[in-house]
């Protein structure tokens, strides 16, 4: 999409070395990419809170019974 604004100088020079972009288009895809890339890792982690997880006690646990059924089932 082609787009026109106006963006100060030092923010955009700050961007440029930042990113390490050659061009002015390559230093705002960069940013907003970055952007973008920050705010769903965001919400991610935000999310983390509702996943019933199982612990790890919960975990070794379960392959302690997983080993002992194997070990009767095998004799």
């Amino acid at each position: 999409m082609k787009t026109t604004i106006n963006i100060p100088d030092a923010t955009l020079a700050d961007t440029m070395r930042f990113t390490g972009a050659k061009t002015k288009r390559e230093a705002v895809v960069k940013a907003l990419e970055d952007f973008n890339r920050q705010q769903k890792a965001k919400r991610l982690v935000a999310s983390f809170g509702t996943w019933d997880i199982a612990s790890n006690d919960e975990i070794e646990a379960g392959d302690i019974d997983e080993f002992a059924g194997a070990s009767h089932r095998s004799r």
